[in-house]
């Protein structure tokens, strides 16, 4: 645990290592992806055109989170 001392800023419990902004960016549009097709697929009617679309959202969910991963890799190692 971490001991905080008056008059200094709290430090963070968990260091993430500096990103890159295509990273990031990777990284929301994956979630903004998979957010959607878990939308789609609790609705209570699910029609087949919902389900289609869940479907797309969720593959390419999995392909933004691939290439978010190869990003991640690539700036880790050029630093």
């Amino acid at each position: 645990m971490t001991r905080h001392h008056p008059g200094q800023p709290p430090r963070c419990a968990h260091h993430h290592p500096a990103r890159s902004l295509e990273t990031i960016q990777l990284h929301a549009q994956a979630h903004h992806a998979l957010a959607t097709a878990l939308h789609c697929l609790m609705q209570p009617e699910c029609t087949p055109e919902q389900l289609q679309t869940a479907t797309a959202r969720a593959v390419r969910g999995a392909t933004l989170l691939k290439r978010a991963s190869a990003a991640a890799t690539f700036n880790r190692t050029e630093s």
